[in-house]
């Protein structure tokens, strides 16, 4: 079983194409709705490899938009502010967690028990995170907006599901967001670098975790 797959953050308006696209032939609104994905597309990946090379913080708007071949103005356009891009950029590295959770092979996708691709959730999630750290912290420092993206809801969503699953007890949306916390990326940043543990125990706890609230299996669960 696998719930819908929520949309991710809608690309702005194409900046630069007509307002008014009723008044233009259909293969031309089709044409310039796919050049605007894949311009969407082609800044996000300059982005991304930008970020990889220099870190996020060393990246601005004005350098995704040379690499781009594009004005800076049409950066601002697509995304607002530097947030905004984030926040994208985020929904496009978890367009391939998503679609391993969703739909790879198990024990992460379907296919293995609820318990177990619990488990194998809170690993990927930890490791993902940590390959691209200073993105997740860059775009997770404002909270409130990190909990109301699509990504986010599509993890509290995909938990729920699996908690369900498991007929774990306890009101199984504020489970959820208890497991979830644990795998915030500010608190995995400190116990990796901070406190100097490995990814191993890192994980390891999580399971702990997990197997702590799915061994209360009585089918009392609520929400």
């Amino acid at each position: 079983m696998t719930e819908p797959l929520p949309p991710l953050l809608p690309p702005p308006p194409d900046a630069d194409a007509p307002t008014d696209l009723a008044l233009m032939p259909t293969g031309e609104t089709a044409r310039l709705r796919a050049d605007a994905a894949r311009n969407r597309t082609r800044l996000l990946e300059v982005a991304a490899r930008l970020a990889a090379d220099r870190g996020i913080a060393n990246v601005t708007m004005e350098d995704i938009a040379c690499g781009a071949g594009v004005g800076k103005g049409t950066v601002f356009r697509r995304f607002g502010d530097r947030m905004g891009l984030m926040v994208e950029l985020l929904s496009h590295h978890e367009e391939k967690l998503q679609a391993a959770f969703l739909s790879g092979p198990p024990p992460l996708g379907p296919g293995a028990p609820a318990r177990e691709r619990l488990r194998a959730f809170g690993a990927a999630v930890i490791r993902h995170e940590h390959t691209n750290r200073d993105l997740y912290l860059a775009a997770h420092m404002d909270a409130n907006r990190q909990r109301a993206t699509p990504p986010y809801q599509l993890r509290l969503v995909h938990v729920c599901m699996l908690l369900r699953e498991a007929r774990a007890d306890g009101d199984t949306e504020l489970v959820a967001h208890t497991l979830l916390g644990y795998l915030e990326t500010a608190l995995v940043d400190h116990l990796l670098t901070r406190r100097g543990m490995s990814l191993e125990r890192v994980e390891a706890g999580w399971c702990d975790l997990v197997d702590q609230y799915t061994s209360r299996c009585t089918g009392r669960c609520t929400g």
